[in-house]
């Protein structure tokens, strides 16, 4: 059980630099820009809370997870004119760790076709916690920051 562990973790490691390959490719297609850009798998804040992503961000927040990406650190003042930049690359975070998914599920579709059930199962809930959870995430400060930049246009509007 040990090995199927390590190897989930192992191959989910591989599949981040996989996920940024494929994402680097796919940046300057019109497909990314119009559908991947502002793709929601979860439309329903009740449902994000539901599934545990508060506690999944705590975690990230307060664990060695904050330091992989300090591009996307919120602990800064940000100003206004850098909301685009910090949604970009909040995006291309998300599209690598849902290309990375993707790309793990074909390891435990392999493991189910040769009836390792145990050992797919291990690496989907890895899978899961390393590269679904995290686009979730991403997308979810991507949704509020469009919130926030909502609310500055109304408000510049209304002056």
């Amino acid at each position: 059980m040990v090995h199927y562990l390590t190897f989930s973790i192992s191959i989910t490691f591989i599949s981040w630099i996989v996920g940024i390959m494929v994402n680097t490719l796919l940046l300057k297609t019109e497909f990314y820009s119009k559908y991947l850009s502002n793709l929601l798998i979860i439309k329903n804040q009740n449902i994000s809370n539901k599934i545990g992503l508060g506690i999944f961000k705590w975690l990230v927040q307060n664990s060695f997870f904050k330091y992989f990406n300090p591009k996307l650190s919120i602990k800064k003042q940000i100003k206004p004119g850098e909301l685009d930049q910090l949604r970009n690359e909040m995006t291309t975070a998300e599209i690598g760790h849902l290309i990375a998914f993707g790309f793990v599920m074909i390891f435990a579709c392999v493991m189910i076709f040769k009836g390792k059930f145990l050992f797919a199962l291990i690496i989907t809930i890895v899978n899961i916690l390393m590269n679904l959870y995290p686009s979730l995430l991403q997308q979810e400060n991507k949704r509020r920051i469009d919130q926030f930049k909502n609310k500055m246009n109304s408000k510049i509007l209304a002056i």
